[in-house]
């Protein structure tokens, strides 16, 4: 099992993510269960704005488009502001718009087979809306979304600490983590592009 989180914060390295924290929880139970993992920070990246799999020179893009593509499993991992998922991960969403106009060679979108979950973190509400709307991103390209696979972090409304700067809530968000780990592991094993039906000719 091959599995790739997109670390969506808006801090560039060596800056702290507390989104990287949460994830690497979920890291850790992938890990556990067998499965390699890498952590891309796409703000480090020149994601360049765009619908296509690559938007021209300088474009970093198409490096990650190709891992995700190889990946089983696929995490997208975002920080919250203003109750919404970051900027980065609405541009990583946009782009994987180009995976719409690719099909393998059965003609089955080539998201078939693959399975997609969500980290959230942020000192103020929104996680669970930024869970649906990603999801519903991903379903649309042919994602699997096992029951669960997701994890999020905040500490209600209001500003207050972030969550590599307190223990609080800790407990319940690590321990979904690693449950949405282990459930992205099973169904990841037990579907393939296979596993869906061939589309009707001209549909």
């Amino acid at each position: 099992m091959r599995a790739v989180i997109l670390n969506c914060t808006l801090k560039p390295s060596p800056g702290t993510s507390n989104t990287e924290a949460l994830a690497k929880v979920v890291i850790a139970e992938l890990e556990k269960g067998g499965a390699s993992v890498e952590m891309i920070r796409l703000v480090d990246l020149n994601i360049k704005p765009g619908v296509s799999a690559d938007e021209g020179e300088g474009d970093d893009w198409p490096s990650v488009d190709a891992k995700l593509k190889a990946a089983d499993i696929v995490i997208f991992a975002t920080p919250t502001w203003l109750g919404q998922m970051s900027s980065v991960c609405l541009r990583a969403l946009e782009r994987l718009d180009a995976w719409f106009a690719e099909t393998d060679d059965s003609g089955r979108p080539i998201a078939f087979g693959k399975v997609a979950g969500v980290v959230v973190t942020g000192n103020e509400d929104g996680a669970h809306n930024i869970v649906a709307t990603v999801c519903q991103g991903l379903i649309d390209m042919g994602f699997t979304i096992p029951g669960q696979s997701w994890t999020y972090w905040h500490l209600g409304p209001g500003p207050g600490p972030d969550y590599t700067e307190t223990d609080q809530g800790h407990d319940y968000s690590d321990r979904v983590g690693r449950n949405a780990a282990r459930n992205l592991l099973a169904i990841a094993k037990a579907i393939t592009p296979d596993t869906y039906p061939v589309p009707e000719s001209g549909e």
